[in-house]
């Protein structure tokens, strides 16, 4: 059993923001096969479903990006799914806007939902596809914040729906076996 989760804020407040980036790709991917998060539990929108012989549950957390672990070990825990089958897509400033890197392992990077999925999952050793959202100009605290939680302008849209685009096909790779270290051969 494989499990695919979209880091982000619930909300209709923070819909299209940057740090929505998860949410985003997961969505863009669920639409492709005409799929929805349609069940709530263990604090997050799901759906599971049997794809190319594999069961899958896609997974958005609503704890806030902050406590995304609680929901995502909750999930790991109860449906028994080992770590190495877990893939985290997260939003990632020291990328370039809508550049995709893959990692099976590693530190949290400074990302408070990484953080948080560490830390609850008792392992960094998780599958990361990460997708750039650039650091903001002025690199102070409260740039940071006001940027992550900033919609994408149309121009920077464009990029982020290619980075959709591939994040859906890494995804479809990941459901089929392919292990991380195809993965990252092939999109990094």
């Amino acid at each position: 059993m494989k499990l695919i989760v979209g880091l982000g804020n619930p909300g209709k407040k923070y819909d299209g923001t940057k740090h929505n980036t998860g949410f985003m790709a997961l969505d863009y991917y669920l639409k492709q096969g005409s799929l929805q998060l349609e069940r709530e539990k263990f604090e997050g929108k799901y759906i599971k479903q049997v794809i190319k012989g594999e069961d899958v549950i896609f997974l958005e957390p609503q704890t806030f990006m902050n406590e995304s672990g609680r929901s995502v070990a909750q999930f790991a825990h109860f449906f028994k799914i080992k770590a190495q089958d877990v893939l985290i897509i997260q939003d990632d400033m020291d990328l370039p806007l809508g550049k995709i890197r893959i990692r099976a392992t590693g530190k949290s990077g400074g990302h408070n939902g990484i953080k948080s999925i560490i830390r609850d999952l008792g392992t960094s050793d998780f599958n990361r596809l990460k997708i750039g959202i650039k650091h903001p100009a002025n690199v102070t605290e409260a740039s940071v914040i006001s940027w992550v939680l900033s919609k994408f302008s149309k121009e920077q849209q464009k990029l982020m729906d290619n980075a959709f685009e591939i994040s859906s096909d890494v995804i479809t790779d990941f459901i089929t076996g392919k292990d991380c270290q195809f993965l990252m051969n092939k999109y990094n």
